[in-house]
């Protein structure tokens, strides 16, 4: 090998950091794992309803439980995936400085 040739390695693209949160089926970022605590209560109290009260009792919980939490979750996504408690009013900081 000559000492002057220097390898070089094929080139790749890199997409690093696009800034875009995680989605899953219409499910972003936090709300994925909401959707997946939710699927996961349904079926557990689709168990115990069935269990307990029978096959009908355990539906109704089942459909109760994805309806629910797929409605709630897709009402907070639609506010955004960093929400937070803003209060309204106006402030004043009477001694806010302390010497």
């Amino acid at each position: 090998m000559d000492a002057d040739k220097e390898e070089r390695y094929a080139d790749f693209p890199v997409f690093k950091g696009l800034q875009k949160p995680l989605e899953f089926m219409g499910f972003q970022g936090r709300y994925i794992y909401w959707a997946a605590g939710t699927a996961g209560g349904a079926i557990v109290g689709f168990i115990i309803a069935y269990c307990l009260l029978g096959f009908v009792v355990g539906l109704v919980v089942l459909v109760f439980a994805i309806s629910t939490g797929a409605a709630l979750i897709f009402l907070k996504q639609r506010k955004g995936l960093h929400t937070k408690k803003s209060e309204q009013g106006v402030y004043i900081y009477a001694h806010s400085k302390s010497f």
